[in-house]
């Protein structure tokens, strides 16, 4: 199996790991503030992938030279889980999930500004029907609604962080330094749990722990260990075999794998215009895959 090959199955099990935290997300969005919430399972994330990267021997001390670019990429992805977090509180999590589909077009952008790193045309086509069925379910096929910038709060904030997620995949692949990916993620972790320690001290502090609703922990669990640890260690292992762009493109399974997760969970199957936009999604990954990877070389 080429280098190429891998790094499409990582990014296959990070669009499957990561569609849980949106309805578990929506499920607990009133129970404990996102801060609060995101600091725990960066630091439960942290023991986890600190534990693998010492039973595994593949972590040194070089892993963790120039800290600064941890607390810059943790800073970016706390950023993203906070409001996508904030954002389920306002929008359905297909909705914000069809949001995400946006990080691709954005990190195409992001990785030829940092990396030069090139869009084959058939790669470009892949992004703009996937972005075109983000942009669908974000005005909710209204015509007059796109003309008037008529965009939901939850999804607005959402795209914030959207923006955040994009920027971290080049600068991810930029800031590596040959770093494993255990000794990485973990950097990446520490940072973004001391980080939102500081900024979330006071939302912490007022957490009642002890009194949370089970669902709570199942939700701090399933994204401390399968989508923030597991997935961490998957878009990094990623970033070094794909372009920025390839590797986001795989968010375009998320929409579909959170319809699953929703109809699981007992809820209503959303309006056919979400529908509609989560299958331009879909056909835009289909797309994608008969692209060919592109050049990952810096041009000049």
């Amino acid at each position: 199996m080429s280098e190429a090959h891998r790094g499409h199955l990582a990014m296959l099990a990070f669009s499957l790991l990561i569609a849980g935290s949106f309805s578990l997300g929506r499920i607990v969005a009133y129970d404990i503030a996102p801060i609060a919430l995101n600091a725990s399972r960066f630091a439960i994330a942290a023991v986890v992938v600190a534990s693998l990267g010492v039973l595994t021997g593949t972590m040194t001390r070089a892993d963790f030279v120039a800290p600064w670019r941890f607390v810059l990429l943790g800073g970016l992805f706390s950023s993203y889980f906070v409001l996508m977090f904030e954002a389920l509180k306002y929008a359905e999590p297909v909705n914000t999930a069809v949001v995400f589909t946006l990080t691709p077009v954005m990190a195409a952008g992001f990785g030829w500004l940092l990396l030069r790193q090139r869009t084959t045309p058939l790669m470009a086509l892949a992004l703009a029907i996937g972005a075109a069925g983000a942009i669908w379910v974000v005005f909710r096929g209204d015509l007059g609604a796109l003309m008037r910038f008529d965009i939901g709060r939850g999804e607005l904030i959402f795209f914030v962080g959207a923006v955040a997620h994009a920027l971290y995949i080049p600068l991810a692949r930029m800031l590596n330094r040959g770093a494993s990916p255990f000794g990485y993620t973990l950097g990446v972790l520490l940072a973004g749990t001391a980080v939102q320690a500081v900024l979330g001290a006071e939302a912490i502090l007022e957490t009642d722990w002890l009194a949370l609703p089970r669902v709570v922990w199942v939700t701090i669990l399933y994204t401390s260990i399968f989508a923030s640890a597991s997935t961490f260690v998957l878009i990094y292992y990623a970033t070094l075999r794909l372009p920025a762009a390839k590797v986001m493109a795989y968010t375009y399974l998320t929409p579909s794998w959170v319809l699953l997760w929703e109809i699981g969970l007992g809820n209503p199957v959303p309006p056919v215009v979400v529908l509609g936009g989560v299958a331009l999604t879909a056909l835009s990954l289909v797309v994608l895959l008969l692209a060919p990877d592109g050049d990952m070389r810096r041009t000049t």
